[in-house]
C-alpha cells in the first residue's frame, strides 16, 4: 500500500468505451501503460474525467480491480468514491479500500449539498470509517456548493484527511486554504491552466485532464517547480495553455476524449448526456494540439 502523498502529475483518468458503449478494457491497459511510461506520478480513476457518473456500481468497481491490477504498485491508484450519499460515499470507500486502492478522493455533496456541520460530517463519516489517505475534492462549478475555509480548518487536522483537490479555480480560496497545508494535509491544483501559481502557494502538484495526452509534459511542468527551476515551470505552463483552454472547449471529458482520438488512440465516444463535440470546435481542438505539437 501507498499511503505516501504523492508530489507531481496524478492524471485523472479517461474510461474508454467499445462501440456498443460498454467499458473497454484492452483500451484501458494501453492508457494505464502510456501514463507509467511517461512518468505520471498517480492515477486517479473515477474522478469526473473518467465519466462515474454515468456508469453502474458494478462498472466502477470492475475499473477500479483491473487499474489496480494492471498498475501492481508502480505508482499510487487513487480513486473517486464520492457521493452525495454519505452513506453510499461510506460503502464504496470500504470497498475500494479492500481492493487495494491507495488512497481516495472524495466530492462534496452536490445536488442536495448541505450546510457547514453536514459537510464537515460528510468526509469525516468516511475519514472515521477507512484507513487509508482522504483527498476532499472542492469544485463548485459542478457541486452547486463549495467546502469553506472554516470546514477545511477543521476537516484539515482529522488523521485521515490527507488533502484537497481544489478546482475552484479561486487563487484567492486556495490562497486562504494554503495557511492549513503541512506535510499531513496537502493541495493538488484541480485546473491546468493554473498549476505553476497553485504551486507557488504552497500546492504539490495537480490531478490533470491535460496528462491524459500530455503525461510526460504535466509531469515534467510539476517537476522543475518542485525542483526549484519555477520560470521553466511556468513556460511550460504558458507553452500548452492554449490547448488547456481548447480541453475545456465543452464540458470535460468530450474534449480530452475527442483530443485521444485524433492522437489515434480510439478511446471510443461518451455516454450520455455527453456527447461529441461540435464540428467547428472539434477543427479548433485539432488546431490547438497540432500548434503544441501533440499532432
Amino acid at each position: 500500500m501507498n499511503h505516501k502523498m504523492i508530489k507531481g502529475s496524478i492524471v485523472a483518468l479517461i474510461t474508454p468505451f467499445h462501440e456498443d458503449g460498454s467499458v473497454n478494457f484492452e483500451k484501458l491497459k494501453e492508457l494505464v501503460e502510456f501514463q507509467i511510461a511517461n512518468h505520471t506520478d498517480g492515477i486517479l480513476v473515477l474522478g469526473t474525467t473518467g465519466e462515474s457518473s454515468t456508469m453502474s456500481h458494478e462498472e466502477d468497481d470492475s475499473v477500479v480491480e483491473f487499474v489496480i491490477k494492471q498498475v501492481d504498485h508502480r505508482v499510487p491508484v487513487i480513486v473517486g468514491a464520492g457521493s452525495n450519499n454519505t452513506a453510499v460515499m461510506k460503502k464504496k470507500s470500504l470497498d475500494y479500500e479492500k481492493m487495494g486502492a491507495d488512497q481516495l478522493l472524495l466530492i462534496s455533496p452536490y445536488y442536495n449539498k448541505t450546510n457547514e456541520q453536514g459537510m464537515i460530517e460528510h468526509f469525516k463519516t468516511v475519514a472515521d470509517a477507512v484507513n487509508i489517505p482522504i483527498i476532499l475534492y472542492n469544485i463548485p462549478g459542478r457541486t452547486g456548493c463549495s467546502i469553506s475555509e472554516s470546514a477545511i480548518k477543521v476537516l484539515s487536522q482529522h488523521p485521515n484527511i490527507k488533502g484537497i483537490k481544489e478546482a475552484s479555480g479561486n487563487l484567492s480560496y486556495a490562497m486562504n486554504i494554503s495557511r492549513y497545508l503541512n506535510d499531513d494535509f496537502v493541495m493538488y491544483s484541480g485546473n491546468d491552466d493554473i498549476i505553476t501559481p497553485m504551486l507557488s502557494i504552497g500546492a504539490s502538484g495537480v490531478i490533470s485532464v491535460l496528462s491524459n495526452i500530455l503525461p510526460q509534459e504535466t509531469h515534467d511542468l510539476v517537476q522543475a517547480y518542485l525542483e526549484g527551476d519555477p520560470a521553466r515551470s511556468l513556460s511550460l505552463q504558458q507553452k500548452y495553455l492554449d490547448v488547456i483552454h481548447a480541453l475545456f472547449m465543452e464540458v470535460n471529458p468530450i474534449p480530452v476524449k475527442e483530443a485521444l482520438n485524433l492522437m489515434g488512440k480510439n478511446v471510443g465516444g461518451y455516454r450520455l448526456p455527453l456527447t461529441k463535440m461540435s464540428e467547428s470546435n472539434r477543427e479548433k481542438l485539432s488546431q490547438a494540439l497540432k500548434e503544441a505539437g501533440v499532432l
